[in-house]
């Protein structure tokens, strides 16, 4: 397939079926009747009392089991004895994970929302007792504070329930210490899974300045919070996201759709997009910070020889020969890093039929999990064919056209 055929500005690129994993996610939480407030509540507790410091020593990674529980499957105390390799999985997993926007979502301008992704570290902030923990996405501490939030700080745990917490989905900013609030699960004691994205940034919104959150640092409240500008995603708010001023360094664009509740884990409900003009990492670097000439890939390996990525369920992108796993002592969980070689990703009616994978050795201890596909996906058209601004204007403006003509006929 030739580069130029990879990506139509008008319509859905033929190597994605990003578009129906977003209509079954929606129909899966049309039909999801879990307890969010006992997933809130194990969350806030978790985060507060996990005990994977960084002072302990970590397993190996391919010697850990693994860890695919659900929250509910677990009690408070055993999470908050889980270590290095199993902590990171698990916490990891409590997180709404993007996926990598390798297609235009229909309905872009009516049902879905932008934003401009600040840099920075994502992690999750939660206040309660009187006091304030934020935990990266790895499980690891990143401070431990008091806070103008609900039950964050001694001097306003009086007036509040011992009940009373809050969880927030936030990207901390070195540059300003500044936690940017990027969403909300959680608010005085209630919980917000089940509630629509419309409604989450409508209640981050209105509470959070009430709160006295967004304030300057004072010796009872040490860190700043602030929203992000959400818009509609027409042309001007895509324009103004895009292009637009921020208060912090930009790292891509944020789409949601309107109707997403918030789940743990990848979900195509949830888009993040870069180019280099929003964006200082657009092309993945190695370890030393520059663009290797091949893409780099990190897939796990199945108990069947099988390479496969980090969805639910996964994407196969092939098979590794048992004699050369036998002589290179890999296991089945072990995480493996390949180039795309010249042969590339071969497609056919939609879906991944060939890769050509040259192994490369395993990466980094700390990491927890494979490469997603849309990642992959993003990465080898950033490279060759990527999906651009004007693609996603076009997008938007091709579907006012058809509903102006619509209106005239």
């Amino acid at each position: 397939m030739a580069p130029h055929d990879l990506r139509r500005p008008f319509k859905r690129a033929a190597i994605s079926d990003q578009q129906r994993r977003r209509e079954l996610s929606l129909q899966r939480q049309a039909q999801n009747r879990r307890d969010a407030q006992h997933q809130a509540r194990f969350l806030a507790h978790t985060i507060l009392s996990l005990q994977n410091d960084s002072t302990e020593p970590e397993q190996e990674l391919e010697s850990a089991p693994q860890v695919e529980q659900q929250a509910q499957d677990f009690d408070v105390r055993q999470a908050a004895r889980l270590r290095g390799p199993e902590a990171r999985r698990w916490f990891a997993k409590q997180l709404m994970l993007p996926e990598w926007m390798i297609d235009v979502p229909e309905r872009l301008n009516t049902d879905w929302y932008v934003c401009a992704r600040p840099a920075g570290k994502r992690c999750f902030v939660v206040s309660s007792n009187g006091t304030t923990v934020s935990r990266l996405r790895n499980g690891s501490m990143l401070h431990r504070f008091p806070s103008a939030l609900p039950n964050g700080a001694r001097t306003n745990n009086s007036s509040r329930s011992g009940q009373s917490y809050c969880i927030l989905d936030c990207i901390f900013h070195e540059p300003d210490q500044t936690y940017y609030v990027i969403d909300m699960v959680c608010w005085a004691g209630m919980s917000l899974y089940e509630c629509t994205a419309e409604f989450r940034f409508f209640w981050l919104n209105s509470k959070l300045v009430e709160t006295g959150a967004c304030n300057d640092p004072s010796p009872y409240h040490r860190y700043r919070f602030r929203t992000i500008l959400i818009y509609n995603c027409d042309q001007e708010g895509l324009t103004a996201a895009y292009a637009g001023p921020a208060p912090y360094v930009k790292d891509g664009l944020l789409f949601y759709n309107k109707h997403a509740h918030y789940q743990p884990g990848n979900t195509p409900l949830v888009l993040v997009w870069k180019d280099e003009s929003c964006s200082q990492y657009v092309i993945d670097t190695d370890s030393k910070g520059q663009i290797p000439d091949q893409q780099q890939v990190v897939l796990e390996l199945l108990d069947d020889g099988r390479l496969a990525t980090s969805d639910d369920p996964s994407i196969i992108f092939g098979c590794l020969e048992q004699y050369f796993i036998q002589k290179t002592g890999l296991q089945a969980g072990n995480l493996l890093r390949f180039a795309i070689s010249e042969g590339g990703l071969c497609f056919a009616d939609g879906k991944l039929e060939r890769a050509d994978l040259h192994y490369l050795g395993k990466p980094n201890r700390a990491r927890a999990f494979a490469d997603s596909y849309s990642k992959v996906i993003f990465q080898y058209t950033a490279r060759h064919s990527p999906l651009r601004i004007e693609h996603l204007l076009a997008s938007i403006n091709s579907v006012n056209e058809e509903e102006n003509t619509d209106m005239v006929g």
